[in-house]
């Protein structure tokens, strides 16, 4: 008999996505959606689904909005999706087949076609985007910190075949906005790491880190394949690198940084 799917979409003001991306995870068995009080339609369209379980978390951080969901579900696979994320028909049938056939893994990578202000990106860093969607709920968790947080297992992770697709950034004011979120907790998180080996940033940290970020997405990640949007992607890796590394030495110089997610 095939174990039971538990779909999990955290959101926070998601009312262009959260439609499609609930119609897209409709084959689940449960669909959870967990919100950080949003402000806009969101929880008035996820309520439109009476079939959704519909939850409300004061959000910390990403990973800690995740672990605290997971133990929600009702079952023993997660199928965990961003909003802006979408699940093609051909990943959805490897999904069930996965599941159907049983599996020695704890979970799988899954990789994503990116689509950046209206164009697919191909290249630019993004050609090997990858994250762990499909996993088992008794054998993963996320780890502990604010950005890139990934899954941690007891057991071995394998990888689909097949893709999803992520609509990142519609637009400059969407990603701006998430970078100031983004770059601050990433710089929360360097801080402390660099405050245990007593590590102070300076001039060069400031200066070689954002270059070094262009032109490993430009030029060695191929970024230059992908046009105006390609020069863009990479110029946009190398500001976030260089406004993080301000912010970890404003933090250094004992500024205080509120989180932008609770501004």
């Amino acid at each position: 008999m095939m174990e039971k799917i538990t779909a999990i979409i955290p959101t926070f003001n998601e009312e262009v996505h959260i439609k499609e991306a609930i119609e897209s995870v409709l084959w689940c068995d449960e669909i959870i959606v967990v919100d950080s009080f949003s402000t806009d339609k969101t929880a008035e369209i996820v309520r439109s689904f009476p079939q959704v379980k519909f939850l409300e978390h004061e959000y910390e951080h990403s990973a800690a909005q995740k672990n605290w969901t997971i133990p929600q579900a009702s079952h023993p696979w997660i199928f965990l999706l961003d909003a802006d994320e979408r699940p093609t028909p051909e990943l959805i049938a490897e999904v069930k087949e996965v599941v159907k056939a049983g599996t020695k893994y704890s979970g799988f990578w899954i990789y994503r076609r990116n689509n950046f202000m209206g164009k697919r990106i191909n290249y630019s860093g993004w050609q090997s985007d990858k994250v762990i969607r499909l996993f088992k709920k008794a054998e993963c968790k996320y780890q502990n910190k604010h950005v890139h947080a990934e899954i941690e297992s007891t057991g071995e992770i394998s990888i689909l075949k097949h893709k999803l697709i992520h609509y990142t950034y519609k637009d400059l004011h969407s990603y701006l906005k998430k970078a100031d979120r983004y770059t601050t907790w990433g710089a929360q998180d360097r801080f402390q790491k660099f405050q245990k080996v007593g590590r102070n940033i300076g001039l060069p940290y400031l200066v070689l880190r954002p270059f070094g970020r262009f032109i490993r997405h430009y030029f060695w990640r191929l970024g230059f394949l992908d046009g105006t949007h390609g020069f863009v992607v990479s110029a946009l890796a190398a500001y976030n690198v260089f406004i993080r590394a301000v912010k970890i030495w404003r933090l250094q110089n004992g500024e205080k940084m509120e989180d932008p997610f609770k501004k």
